[in-house]
Protein backbone atom coordinates (compact mmCIF):
# COMPACT_ATOMS: atom_id res chain seq x y z
CA UNK A 1 0.00 0.00 0.00
CA UNK A 2 2.68 2.15 0.66
CA UNK A 3 3.47 2.54 -2.79
CA UNK A 4 0.50 4.76 -3.59
CA UNK A 5 0.88 7.46 -1.16
CA UNK A 6 3.03 9.80 -2.91
CA UNK A 7 3.33 10.10 -6.69
CA UNK A 8 6.47 10.79 -8.48
CA UNK A 9 7.92 14.08 -8.27
CA UNK A 10 5.65 14.95 -5.14
CA UNK A 11 7.18 17.23 -3.10
CA UNK A 12 6.85 16.92 1.21
CA UNK A 13 8.45 18.68 4.38
CA UNK A 14 9.37 16.36 6.99
CA UNK A 15 11.83 16.08 9.75
CA UNK A 16 15.56 14.50 9.57
CA UNK A 17 15.19 10.97 12.26
CA UNK A 18 18.64 9.94 11.82
CA UNK A 19 21.91 10.35 10.12
CA UNK A 20 24.42 7.52 8.98
CA UNK A 21 27.63 7.47 7.13
CA UNK A 22 25.44 7.14 3.64
CA UNK A 23 21.89 7.59 4.19
CA UNK A 24 18.97 10.61 5.33
CA UNK A 25 16.46 9.05 7.05
CA UNK A 26 13.27 10.69 6.77
CA UNK A 27 9.92 10.65 9.18
CA UNK A 28 7.07 9.49 7.14
CA UNK A 29 4.54 9.06 9.77
CA UNK A 30 4.68 5.29 8.88
CA UNK A 31 6.08 2.21 10.06
CA UNK A 32 9.21 2.59 8.03
CA UNK A 33 11.45 5.68 7.38
CA UNK A 34 11.86 7.46 3.75
CA UNK A 35 15.68 7.73 2.29
CA UNK A 36 17.37 10.17 0.87
CA UNK A 37 20.78 9.96 0.25
CA UNK A 38 23.39 11.99 2.47
CA UNK A 39 25.58 13.03 -0.56
CA UNK A 40 22.74 15.03 -1.61
CA UNK A 41 23.52 17.56 0.98
CA UNK A 42 26.84 16.81 1.63
CA UNK A 43 29.79 19.55 0.36
CA UNK A 44 32.50 18.47 -1.57
CA UNK A 45 34.51 17.63 1.69
CA UNK A 46 31.47 15.51 2.78
CA UNK A 47 30.28 17.70 5.78
CA UNK A 48 26.21 18.56 5.78
CA UNK A 49 24.92 21.26 7.65
CA UNK A 50 21.58 19.67 8.73
CA UNK A 51 21.25 17.71 11.63
CA UNK A 52 18.60 15.10 13.50
CA UNK A 53 15.31 17.20 14.26
CA UNK A 54 15.50 19.54 11.40
CA UNK A 55 12.55 20.19 8.68
CA UNK A 56 13.41 19.82 5.59
CA UNK A 57 11.72 19.67 1.96
CA UNK A 58 12.43 16.61 -0.41
CA UNK A 59 10.52 15.39 -3.44
CA UNK A 60 9.86 11.59 -4.15
CA UNK A 61 11.44 9.76 -6.38
CA UNK A 62 10.81 6.43 -6.12
CA UNK A 63 9.39 3.21 -4.59
CA UNK A 64 11.84 0.52 -4.59
CA UNK A 65 11.14 -2.64 -2.92
CA UNK A 66 8.83 -1.01 0.32
CA UNK A 67 11.65 1.70 0.53
CA UNK A 68 10.19 5.37 -0.34
CA UNK A 69 13.10 7.28 -1.59
CA UNK A 70 13.22 10.74 -1.94
CA UNK A 71 15.58 13.23 -3.66
CA UNK A 72 16.16 17.06 -3.05
CA UNK A 73 17.34 17.34 -6.85
CA UNK A 74 17.33 14.25 -9.99
CA UNK A 75 20.68 13.63 -10.90
CA UNK A 76 21.16 12.57 -14.54
CA UNK A 77 20.94 8.68 -14.10
CA UNK A 78 17.13 9.50 -12.72
CA UNK A 79 16.25 11.18 -15.88
CA UNK A 80 14.15 10.44 -19.06
CA UNK A 81 11.11 12.68 -20.41
CA UNK A 82 8.62 11.62 -18.59
CA UNK A 83 10.54 12.39 -15.43
CA UNK A 84 11.82 15.66 -17.23
CA UNK A 85 8.14 16.65 -17.82
CA UNK A 86 7.27 15.54 -14.09
CA UNK A 87 10.13 17.67 -12.69
CA UNK A 88 8.98 20.59 -14.28
CA UNK A 89 5.41 20.40 -13.29
CA UNK A 90 6.25 19.81 -9.54
CA UNK A 91 9.44 22.06 -9.71
CA UNK A 92 11.71 19.60 -8.59
CA UNK A 93 15.70 20.65 -8.98
CA UNK A 94 17.73 18.47 -11.75
CA UNK A 95 21.63 18.47 -12.06
CA UNK A 96 23.20 19.12 -15.32
CA UNK A 97 26.11 19.34 -17.29
CA UNK A 98 27.44 22.37 -18.98
CA UNK A 99 28.67 21.60 -22.31
CA UNK A 100 29.58 24.39 -23.75
CA UNK A 101 28.93 28.20 -24.70
CA UNK A 102 26.37 28.55 -27.63
CA UNK A 103 24.64 31.32 -29.09
CA UNK A 104 22.72 33.33 -25.98
CA UNK A 105 24.08 31.01 -23.14
CA UNK A 106 24.90 27.83 -23.01
CA UNK A 107 24.23 24.07 -23.69
CA UNK A 108 22.96 21.66 -20.54
CA UNK A 109 22.90 18.00 -20.83
CA UNK A 110 20.71 16.65 -18.30
CA UNK A 111 21.23 13.14 -18.61
CA UNK A 112 21.19 12.31 -22.38
CA UNK A 113 19.05 15.26 -22.95
CA UNK A 114 19.91 18.34 -24.43
CA UNK A 115 18.71 21.56 -22.40
CA UNK A 116 19.17 25.33 -22.73
CA UNK A 117 20.58 27.62 -20.20
CA UNK A 118 20.20 31.46 -21.47
CA UNK A 119 23.25 33.73 -20.08
CA UNK A 120 20.84 35.97 -17.50
CA UNK A 121 20.23 32.75 -15.81
CA UNK A 122 23.30 31.32 -15.31
CA UNK A 123 25.36 32.04 -11.84
CA UNK A 124 23.78 35.15 -9.17
CA UNK A 125 25.44 37.48 -7.54
CA UNK A 126 28.89 36.60 -8.22
CA UNK A 127 29.06 36.37 -12.07
CA UNK A 128 31.66 34.31 -13.64
CA UNK A 129 33.43 34.31 -17.28
CA UNK A 130 31.30 32.53 -19.63
CA UNK A 131 34.09 30.05 -20.05
CA UNK A 132 34.63 28.68 -16.69
CA UNK A 133 30.88 27.63 -16.35
CA UNK A 134 31.51 25.47 -19.75
CA UNK A 135 32.67 21.37 -17.92
CA UNK A 136 30.98 22.28 -14.66
CA UNK A 137 27.72 20.22 -12.95
CA UNK A 138 25.43 22.36 -11.94
CA UNK A 139 21.84 22.17 -10.33
CA UNK A 140 19.15 23.79 -12.28
CA UNK A 141 15.34 24.25 -12.62
CA UNK A 142 13.22 23.63 -15.53
CA UNK A 143 11.63 26.73 -16.58
CA UNK A 144 9.98 25.49 -19.70
CA UNK A 145 9.21 21.95 -20.88
CA UNK A 146 8.44 22.19 -25.12
CA UNK A 147 7.64 19.90 -27.74
CA UNK A 148 7.83 16.50 -25.98
CA UNK A 149 11.55 17.18 -24.19
CA UNK A 150 12.67 18.70 -27.40
CA UNK A 151 12.90 22.07 -26.61
CA UNK A 152 13.56 22.47 -22.51
CA UNK A 153 14.56 25.67 -21.17
CA UNK A 154 16.62 25.56 -17.42
CA UNK A 155 17.77 28.05 -14.93
CA UNK A 156 20.62 28.00 -12.06
CA UNK A 157 19.96 31.32 -11.33
CA UNK A 158 16.86 30.58 -9.46
CA UNK A 159 18.63 27.22 -7.86
CA UNK A 160 21.05 29.70 -6.48
CA UNK A 161 18.20 32.75 -5.25
CA UNK A 162 16.12 30.17 -3.45
CA UNK A 163 19.44 28.78 -2.09
CA UNK A 164 20.29 32.21 -0.66
CA UNK A 165 16.82 32.92 0.45
CA UNK A 166 16.83 29.99 2.53
CA UNK A 167 20.32 30.97 4.22
CA UNK A 168 19.39 34.78 4.75
CA UNK A 169 16.04 32.82 6.44
CA UNK A 170 18.71 30.90 8.66
CA UNK A 171 20.99 33.69 9.29
CA UNK A 172 17.94 36.33 10.27
CA UNK A 173 16.53 33.96 13.28
CA UNK A 174 20.31 33.37 14.54
CA UNK A 175 21.62 37.05 14.09
CA UNK A 176 18.80 38.49 15.73
CA UNK A 177 19.07 42.73 17.64
CA UNK A 178 21.11 42.37 20.81
CA UNK A 179 22.52 38.74 20.13
CA UNK A 180 26.24 38.30 21.44
CA UNK A 181 28.37 36.59 18.38
CA UNK A 182 31.52 35.81 17.55
CA UNK A 183 32.97 36.46 14.24
CA UNK A 184 36.40 36.54 12.46
CA UNK A 185 37.86 40.16 10.51
CA UNK A 186 38.19 40.07 7.37
CA UNK A 187 38.90 43.16 6.17
CA UNK A 188 40.08 46.90 7.73
CA UNK A 189 38.69 50.07 6.28
CA UNK A 190 39.31 54.06 7.40
CA UNK A 191 35.32 53.55 8.80
CA UNK A 192 35.46 50.62 10.56
CA UNK A 193 35.83 46.55 10.06
CA UNK A 194 33.84 43.82 8.31
CA UNK A 195 33.06 40.70 10.08
CA UNK A 196 32.39 37.12 9.53
CA UNK A 197 29.84 36.07 11.82
CA UNK A 198 28.61 32.62 10.50
CA UNK A 199 28.99 33.02 6.74
CA UNK A 200 27.83 37.39 6.70
CA UNK A 201 29.81 39.77 6.36
CA UNK A 202 28.42 42.33 9.18
CA UNK A 203 30.11 45.72 9.86
CA UNK A 204 31.57 46.51 13.34
CA UNK A 205 32.54 50.94 12.77
CA UNK A 206 35.21 52.42 13.74
CA UNK A 207 33.34 54.11 16.86
CA UNK A 208 31.94 50.79 18.18
CA UNK A 209 34.85 49.31 18.66
CA UNK A 210 35.75 50.71 22.08
CA UNK A 211 35.12 53.26 24.74
CA UNK A 212 38.26 54.61 24.13
CA UNK A 213 38.50 56.92 21.33
CA UNK A 214 40.08 55.02 18.09
CA UNK A 215 41.92 57.02 15.22
CA UNK A 216 42.85 54.06 13.41
CA UNK A 217 40.97 50.66 12.89
CA UNK A 218 44.26 48.53 12.36
CA UNK A 219 45.92 50.16 15.93
CA UNK A 220 43.03 47.64 17.80
CA UNK A 221 42.10 44.70 15.04
CA UNK A 222 43.88 42.76 12.44
CA UNK A 223 42.77 40.53 9.78
CA UNK A 224 41.42 36.93 10.61
CA UNK A 225 41.31 38.13 14.49
CA UNK A 226 38.48 36.60 16.17
CA UNK A 227 36.06 38.85 18.03
CA UNK A 228 33.20 38.69 20.44
CA UNK A 229 30.32 41.82 19.63
CA UNK A 230 26.80 42.54 19.73
CA UNK A 231 24.21 43.12 17.48
CA UNK A 232 23.41 46.64 17.24
CA UNK A 233 21.52 46.58 13.91
CA UNK A 234 19.67 44.15 11.87
CA UNK A 235 18.37 45.11 8.54
CA UNK A 236 17.75 41.91 6.57
CA UNK A 237 15.77 43.68 3.87
CA UNK A 238 18.69 45.50 2.88
CA UNK A 239 21.17 42.69 3.95
CA UNK A 240 23.20 45.16 6.63
CA UNK A 241 23.92 43.92 10.29
CA UNK A 242 26.33 46.12 12.55
CA UNK A 243 27.69 44.87 15.32
CA UNK A 244 29.58 46.65 18.63
CA UNK A 245 32.80 45.32 20.84
CA UNK A 246 32.00 48.05 22.88
CA UNK A 247 28.56 47.51 24.15
CA UNK A 248 30.43 44.63 25.79
CA UNK A 249 32.82 47.10 27.73
CA UNK A 250 31.80 48.79 30.82
CA UNK A 251 31.01 51.78 30.55
CA UNK A 252 33.10 54.10 32.36
CA UNK A 253 30.96 56.59 32.82
CA UNK A 254 29.12 54.42 35.66
CA UNK A 255 31.34 55.00 38.11
CA UNK A 256 32.87 58.53 36.51
CA UNK A 257 30.68 60.95 38.93
CA UNK A 258 31.85 58.96 42.45
CA UNK A 259 35.65 58.86 40.96
CA UNK A 260 35.45 62.30 39.99
CA UNK A 261 32.83 64.50 42.24
CA UNK A 262 33.08 68.17 42.21
CA UNK A 263 35.96 69.87 43.27
CA UNK A 264 38.42 67.04 42.22
CA UNK A 265 41.55 68.13 40.54
CA UNK A 266 43.42 65.67 38.29
CA UNK A 267 46.49 66.58 35.47
CA UNK A 268 44.75 65.44 32.35
CA UNK A 269 45.96 65.59 28.29
CA UNK A 270 44.61 67.47 25.63
CA UNK A 271 42.62 65.15 23.71
CA UNK A 272 40.96 67.78 21.35
CA UNK A 273 40.40 71.48 20.58
CA UNK A 274 37.63 73.03 19.20
CA UNK A 275 36.54 76.51 18.82
CA UNK A 276 34.39 76.41 21.87
CA UNK A 277 37.21 74.86 23.91
CA UNK A 278 39.23 72.49 24.88
CA UNK A 279 38.60 68.61 25.49
CA UNK A 280 40.80 67.26 28.48
CA UNK A 281 41.34 63.46 28.54
CA UNK A 282 40.91 62.74 32.74
CA UNK A 283 40.31 58.83 32.50
CA UNK A 284 39.90 56.17 29.95
CA UNK A 285 37.06 57.06 27.13
CA UNK A 286 35.99 60.35 29.36
CA UNK A 287 37.03 63.61 28.15
CA UNK A 288 35.58 66.79 30.14
CA UNK A 289 35.43 70.79 28.23
CA UNK A 290 37.48 73.73 29.54
CA UNK A 291 34.80 75.85 27.68
CA UNK A 292 36.62 79.03 25.86
CA UNK A 293 35.60 81.27 28.82
CA UNK A 294 37.43 79.64 31.25
CA UNK A 295 40.33 79.49 29.17
CA UNK A 296 43.35 82.52 29.87
CA UNK A 297 43.10 84.08 26.35
CA UNK A 298 42.16 86.89 24.54
CA UNK A 299 38.69 86.69 23.05
CA UNK A 300 38.70 85.72 18.96
CA UNK A 301 42.03 83.36 20.00
CA UNK A 302 42.51 80.69 17.55
CA UNK A 303 42.61 77.86 20.32
CA UNK A 304 44.41 75.54 18.01
CA UNK A 305 47.40 77.91 17.65
CA UNK A 306 47.45 78.19 21.77
CA UNK A 307 46.77 74.62 22.75
CA UNK A 308 48.57 71.36 21.56
CA UNK A 309 46.70 67.84 21.54
CA UNK A 310 48.78 65.46 24.03
CA UNK A 311 49.54 68.57 26.40
CA UNK A 312 49.07 68.33 29.87
CA UNK A 313 46.63 70.39 31.45
CA UNK A 314 46.09 70.54 35.21
CA UNK A 315 42.26 71.27 36.00
CA UNK A 316 39.74 70.88 38.11
CA UNK A 317 35.80 69.81 38.07
CA UNK A 318 33.38 71.90 37.88
CA UNK A 319 30.10 69.64 37.23
CA UNK A 320 29.05 65.98 35.89
CA UNK A 321 26.47 65.01 34.58
CA UNK A 322 26.86 61.31 33.83
CA UNK A 323 23.58 61.00 31.88
CA UNK A 324 24.52 63.06 28.97
CA UNK A 325 28.32 62.33 29.66
CA UNK A 326 29.17 65.96 30.17
CA UNK A 327 32.64 67.00 32.61
CA UNK A 328 32.98 70.91 32.53
CA UNK A 329 36.13 71.54 34.38
CA UNK A 330 37.99 74.91 34.88
CA UNK A 331 42.13 75.13 34.56
CA UNK A 332 43.92 75.18 37.68
CA UNK A 333 46.18 78.41 37.95
CA UNK A 334 49.37 77.98 39.77
CA UNK A 335 49.60 79.95 42.96
CA UNK A 336 52.80 81.34 41.19
CA UNK A 337 50.48 82.78 38.37
CA UNK A 338 47.78 83.76 41.28
CA UNK A 339 50.67 86.01 42.70
CA UNK A 340 51.47 87.47 39.69
CA UNK A 341 48.17 88.28 38.41
CA UNK A 342 47.36 89.75 41.93
CA UNK A 343 50.64 91.60 41.82
CA UNK A 344 50.21 93.00 38.43
CA UNK A 345 46.07 94.01 39.40
CA UNK A 346 47.23 95.64 42.88
CA UNK A 347 50.01 97.81 40.60
CA UNK A 348 47.32 99.25 38.27
CA UNK A 349 44.88 99.74 41.04
CA UNK A 350 44.60 103.32 40.56
CA UNK A 351 44.52 103.24 36.88
CA UNK A 352 41.20 104.70 35.24
CA UNK A 353 40.63 104.00 32.16
CA UNK A 354 36.88 102.83 31.73
CA UNK A 355 38.01 98.83 31.58
CA UNK A 356 37.39 95.84 33.67
CA UNK A 357 41.05 94.50 34.19
CA UNK A 358 41.30 90.15 33.10
CA UNK A 359 44.42 89.56 35.33
CA UNK A 360 45.22 86.40 33.75
CA UNK A 361 44.79 87.91 30.46
CA UNK A 362 47.18 91.29 32.02
CA UNK A 363 49.17 88.33 32.87
CA UNK A 364 49.75 87.21 29.63
CA UNK A 365 50.24 90.73 28.34
CA UNK A 366 53.32 91.74 30.58
CA UNK A 367 54.54 87.94 29.62
CA UNK A 368 54.92 89.09 26.34
CA UNK A 369 56.47 92.63 26.83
Amino acid sequence: MAKHLYEPGQMIETTIVAITDDTIFLDLGLKAEGILARSELADENGNISVKEGDKIKVYFLKNNFEELHFTTKLSGKDTNNDVLENAWKNGIPVEGHVTQEIKGGFEVMIGSTRAFCPYSQMGFKQRKEPAEYVGQHLTFRIQEYKNEGRNIVVSNRMILEEEAARQKEKLASELTLGSVVKGTVMSLESYGAFINVNGFQALLPISEISHVRVSKVEDVLKVGQEIEAKIIKADWARERVSLSMKELEKDPWESIAEQFPAGTKIEGKIARVAGFGVFVNIAPAVDGLVHVSKLNVERNTNLQKVFRIGDKMEVIVDDVDVEEHRISLSPIVSNEEQDNASEYLSSHKDDDDGETYNPFAALLNKKGK
